[in-house]
């Protein structure tokens, strides 16, 4: 798991800086927008560290997670003048987090006590294992990946929307971007209803716990029908996509198929990947049918060759 950590940090640092030079350089108004929307960026790092650590919830940036990318997108909007292509990513990106958080508040994650609500199981998990145990490497865990790893991913995976002001970016909408549009709002269906039949499964298995009542199919502890009897993690899959779809709004505006707006895709799809691992190692481990199910269904690519 430390490698895995610390191999997602070295990826953080390296592939932006790369993909800097990849493709056509920014201008002056995309630099000048950059630099501005990661101040913004530093900010929410800060406060996320700050809180979590007062509070003992290091589930901040979940909080915020389907929130700053609304801002960052119509901050760059508003500063580039609003661009009809940069309007319209803005507004799936509003809807992606509009059902996002929806998700999420249902869950119990926002409270009046903005810091309070649902902690990432798995960061309980972690904090029991050698090393991890250690109250300064938790801390130093907590900064540099918790706060700032997945601030900057969340920040990296929103800027395909500046390449809209490049200087060989000043076309209008195309059908292709219809297209894209389309996709995108496809995919927040597809992890809606992957949401939504996770929540319906722990909701009535719980109720069943809870009144002594006969489990019935809900006694293996997880979910295996609609969406999760394609892939095992639907909406993982879905928010790859999401943003996937959305890096492709900049091959459109710049006629790049790989462009420095490339980093933040690649980082979530390997991000995904070591999460993922992550919960199905404790899953695997906390229900006995659970390996059988990883032999039968794959992991994100519907009716792909088994990848456990």
């Amino acid at each position: 798991m430390l490698v895995t950590i610390l191999l997602l940090i070295f990826t953080v640092i390296v592939l932006p800086i790369v993909s800097f030079y990849i493709g056509t350089p920014l201008n002056t108004l995309q630099t000048e927008i950059l630099w501005n929307s990661s101040l913004i960026l530093l900010g929410v790092v800060a406060y996320c560290f700050i809180v979590g650590e007062i509070t003992g919830n290091n589930s901040q940036v979940d909080k915020l997670w389907s929130i700053v990318p609304i801002v960052y997108t119509w901050y760059m909007t508003i500063e580039a003048n609003f661009p009809d292509r940069m309007v319209l990513m803005s507004v799936l990106v509003t809807i992606w987090g509009m059902r996002l958080t929806y998700n999420f508040a249902r869950r119990g994650a926002y409270q009046w006590k903005f810091w309070a609500g649902e902690e990432d199981y798995r960061w309980e998990e972690l904090r029991k294992r050698p090393g991890f145990n250690n109250r300064f490497v938790w801390m130093l865990f907590d900064l540099f990946f918790i706060c700032a790893y997945q601030n900057t991913l969340i920040f990296l995976f929103t800027l395909p929307i500046l390449t809209v002001i490049g200087a060989d970016a000043q076309i209008g909408l195309t059908i292709i971007d219809y297209i894209l549009a389309a996709l995108f709002v496809g995919f927040v269906v597809w992890e809606y209803i992957a949401d939504q039949q996770q929540y319906d499964f722990q909701t009535e298995k719980y109720r069943r716990i809870n009144n002594n009542l006969p489990l019935e199919d809900y006694e293996k502890g997880f979910v295996t029908k609609g969406l999760w009897s394609i892939v095992r993690h639907p909406n993982y899959m879905a928010e790859q996509s999401i943003w996937i779809v959305f890096y492709f709004f900049s091959v459109v505006a710049t006629g790049e198929w790989i462009n420095w707006s490339i980093a933040g895709c690649v980082l979530l799809v390997i991000l995904f990947k070591g999460s993922s691992d992550f919960s199905e190692e404790i899953s695997a481990r906390k229900y006995p049918e659970y390996k059988n199910y990883q032999s039968k269904v794959p992991r994100f690519i519907p009716f792909s060759k088994i990848n456990k």
